[in-house]
């Protein structure tokens, strides 16, 4: 699925001392000069460890050839296993099923490097100046020789990319890997590439950005623990992500987000684990990482109770599913594939993940013909929907799929709560902002789609829907239906909002929730300023609907604000506390707030 980017007003402007924001070197030819000077200063072993997608060689051989004469390169690939070997010890986290995988709970890079191999390495380091380089380079058994570790990071999303376009390198490979598995990475590759990530935190003298690929930023572990400790005083800002898709529609062409080559805009994820962020600590220019690098300070971030109970989850996403066409469309074109998440328990059982999908939409906006598809209706034969789901498996159209799925009109303020087992999808014509919890680490999406209307894919670089239809889900779906039907969505599950709290100058609302959800859904209504808090336990995922900008601040320390537009989301820390939130535009304000319903 490709991916577009906006970093319209994505900045986090932070403050650190004047001391550690000048330790930090820009520029490719100043940060490879810095480190060759490490070996003028008696270094003889450097080693550049780093995630999936970066070009160590490059770097390695460009300080190589800063530091002149003889230097031995060793490329951490000579480490691993051969890929027979480490396809092997994959298999059981690939698993047999087409759409998912089970979660490598406990490995580490170690699990497939050869230790005789690492001892080799460990003769070649005695006596001249080496630099180790790739994935790996630093670990355990060689950190004791290496004199300066360095950690070059890479984002979710340049991963995925590379590995769409078939350029990526894994684990023990010189050269793109043919036949790497989209699950390797999702199910095992990245657990084990995060727990060196771990480890590095606490070894590396150095962090390095290598976003743009001929430019490095050089951050010394002084500097990066400062930056990151202080990014979470601060409300964040993600970089919003945006993809197209068979019922993609076209209101973000109207919202000015910068973003250019997208054709329609089916997801637009605004906030979540898998998004990068960027850094503004007042350097020559913003430094790009993931936002799961915040989770070294979980329990600030977060809050102890959820960081406790889900160790290293950032358990909240926020998507905005566009949904505005110009003219009138039919159901199939503007409508979500029909589909169910699923259960914690399930997600336990099946993918070895710690959190189920529980979801809810939040009718942002509302045009002509606002529908949205959830529950079946209770006179629909259930048994014979899956028969046709079967017989269909998203090929053969469903003529009479509308006589199964309930249908509800929406307007502007409406909350669907969606437990998992819900049947439901976007039914077009409107704004979601739809509010989910995030059930991996790494941020795997778990839908389990039952129905697309077997009509054709987008295609990206046609763009055109000519791709191929959407595989299906059928028998997770069938294990996590709950055939809830219309009368009982009805009483459960279309909320209404009560007024929680009232002052002459903003009030709050709260939706009426359901036992199983986890969250609750808020808004705070103002025109000129009102005031929150996170009591210093619920991170709050603060999104302005009805606004032009808004000014989140800290009451105990101004300096601790940050601003943000209508549709944008901020995470504000857990410890964030006591706030305040300001209009900067005149007119009604309406911010919605996901926050979590135990601390």
């Amino acid at each position: 699925m490709p991916v577009y980017e906006s970093i319209k007003n994505a900045d986090n402007k932070i403050k650190i001392s004047a001391k550690n924001k000048d330790s930090v070197i820009f520029g490719w030819d100043k940060t490879v000069s810095a480190l060759a000077d490490k070996v003028k200063s008696g270094a003889r072993v450097i080693a550049l460890d780093g995630w999936y997608g970066i070009d160590f060689e490059k770097i390695a051989c460009a300080i190589a050839k800063q530091i002149g004469g003889e230097v031995a390169l060793i490329p951490a690939q000579e480490f691993f296993l051969s890929r027979e070997e480490i396809i092997a010890y994959n298999a059981p986290f690939v698993t047999e099923d087409p759409g998912f995988g089970k979660v490598n709970k406990n490995g580490v890079i170690e699990d497939i490097m050869n230790p005789a191999a690492i001892e080799n390495a460990k003769k070649k380091l005695l006596g001249g100046v080496s630099i180790i380089y790739g994935m790996g380079a630093c670990v355990k058994a060689l950190a004791e020789v290496v004199d300066v570790k360095c950690y070059i990071d890479n984002t979710h999303q340049k991963v995925q990319w590379d590995m769409w376009t078939g350029k990526l390198a894994t684990f023990g490979q010189a050269d793109p890997t043919n036949d790497y598995s989209w699950k390797e990475y999702n199910y095992s590759d990245y657990y084990i590439l995060k727990r060196q990530k771990d480890y590095m935190y606490e070894a590396m003298d150095f962090y390095i950005e290598n976003y743009f690929e001929d430019d490095l930023v050089l951050v010394p572990r002084k500097a990066y623990d400062e930056i990151m400790s202080t990014l979470v005083k601060y409300p964040i800002h993600e970089v919003k992500i945006f993809s197209p898709g068979p019922w993609g529609a076209y209101r973000y062409e109207q919202m000015d987000y910068g973003v250019e080559g997208l054709a329609n805009n089916a997801w637009n994820k605004i906030a979540g684990p898998e998004l990068r962020i960027l850094i503004d600590f007042g350097g020559e220019r913003s430094i790009s990482m993931p936002m799961l690098n915040a989770m070294q300070y979980g329990e600030e971030l977060v809050g102890s109770l959820i960081n406790k109970q889900y160790p290293g989850l950032f358990p909240l996403d926020i998507w905005l599913d566009d949904g505005w066409h110009p003219t009138p469309q039919p159901a199939e074109r503007i409508s979500m594939p029909m589909h169910i998440h699923p259960s914690s328990k399930y997600v336990e059982d099946h993918f070895d993940e710690p959190l189920g999908r529980y979801e809810t939409y939040y009718i942002a906006e509302a045009y002509e013909g606002a529908n949205t598809w959830m529950g079946f209706k209770d006179d629909a034969d259930i048994e014979e929907w899956e028969r046709l789901c079967e017989e269909s498996q998203n090929i053969k159209p469903i003529e009479n799929w509308k006589d199964f799925i309930a249908n509800w009109n929406s307007k502007e303020g409406d909350l669907y709560l969606i437990p998992p087992g819900t049947m439901h999808g976007h039914g077009g014509n409107q704004m979601v902002l739809e509010m989910d919890t995030n059930p991996s680490i790494n941020g795997t999406e778990y839908s389990f789609f039952e129905y697309d209307f077997a009509r054709p894919s987008w295609d990206d670089e046609k763009k055109t829907m000519t791709g191929k239809p959407l595989k299906m889900h059928l028998e997770h779906g069938r294990n996590m239906e709950k055939t809830r039907r219309e009368s009982w969505v009805k009483d459960n599950l279309l909320s209404t909002p009560l007024v929680v709290k009232w002052t002459p100058e903003y009030f709050v609302d709260r939706y009426k929730t359901h036992s199983v959800m986890p969250y609750h859904v808020e808004r705070i209504h103002f025109e000129k300023k009102a005031e929150y808090s996170t009591e210093g336990k619920f991170m709050h995922m603060f999104t302005p609907t009805v606004a032009t900008k808004v000014t989140v601040r800290s009451k105990s320390n101004p300096e601790l604000s940050a601003e943000c537009d209508k549709f944008s989301t901020l995470v504000i820390p857990a410890s964030f506390g006591d706030y305040e939130i300001i209009n900067e535009c005149g007119g009604r304000v309406t911010c919605v707030i996901q926050r979590w319903k135990k601390g």
